[in-house]
């Protein structure tokens, strides 16, 4: 399982917040990418919290349009975004540069 930590921003009960230690990675064993943030003030277990069932997004985009929908902005850095495609590649046994995402990537970081 890889897990990498971001800075997640909200709006919740109508109050802008933010969790510096938000994680977020992929789940060989769920096949998904997962995000966590904001710990619940009377639990261990995170306010928010996506990716917890089999293949729940098997996507970055569809992790990031889930964290929208629950009012919360994602922003991936690049760098950070192959990253966490190449981690589902390297379980998988799939090149990162054979999927959309990877060709994308190697584009962008092309010199000008």
């Amino acid at each position: 399982m890889s897990r990498y930590t971001i800075t997640i921003t909200g709006t919740v009960t109508g109050k802008v917040r933010s969790d510096p230690d938000a994680v977020i990675g992929y789940d060989p064993p769920l096949r998904t990418y997962f995000l966590q943030a904001f710990p619940h003030e009377e639990t261990d277990e995170p306010g928010l919290w996506l990716g917890t069932h089999d293949r729940a997004f098997e996507t970055l985009e569809d992790l990031r349009r889930a964290a929208i929908s629950h009012g919360y902005d994602l922003p991936l850095p690049p760098k950070l975004a192959a990253k966490l495609v190449g981690d589902k590649a390297a379980v998988s046994g799939r090149p990162v540069r054979d999927t959309i995402f990877g060709q994308m990537l190697k584009h962008l970081n092309q010199p000008k």
